[in-house]
């Protein structure tokens, strides 16, 4: 902390969660699709040049080895949740995950230039969350929030 003047000044480090996500909604959902929907529907593009399709699919294979799919995407324990398609729990990149969200960015960007047009969401709360790791949470939206839609 700092003082200046009569005020008391603090560095507040604000953590900001990343969501990467295009314009279609997620079926039975308030939300939208992940970018890794469009990434796979790239991959299995059969009109793609070769060079893409080895960029898309190298990132894919960097995520899958680097990225834990998340265990749980609702605060439910009621049996069966995982049978339905409405879960609340969306995916956010940790603001320490700086190296997931470098590769991030680099997909984005050639889904872009392919006529995915990828949005970032940014956040501090994203909502109740459901699942952790090192790089990544899963939050429930809050009732309150309307960035998700």
């Amino acid at each position: 902390m700092q003082l200046k003047g009569d005020l008391l000044l603090s560095k507040k480090v604000v953590y900001v969660y990343l969501r990467f996500v295009r314009q279609t909604s997620m079926p039975g959902a308030r939300s939208r699709e992940g970018f890794f929907v469009a990434a796979y529907e790239l991959s299995r593009n059969t009109n793609l040049d070769e060079t893409t399709y080895n960029h898309v699919t190298e990132l894919l294979v960097w995520f899958g080895g680097n990225l834990a799919a998340p265990k749980k995407f609702s605060r439910t324990t009621s049996k069966g949740h995982y049978r339905r398609m409405d879960t609340p729990g969306l995916s956010w990149f940790k603001p320490s995950a700086q190296l997931h969200v470098k590769k991030a960015f680099e997909l984005k960007a050639l889904l872009d230039e392919h006529g995915h047009a990828i949005e970032v969401l940014k956040a501090r709360r994203p909502g109740y969350v459901v699942f952790e790791d090192r790089h990544q949470i899963v939050a429930e939206p809050f009732a309150d929030d309307h960035w998700f839609a």
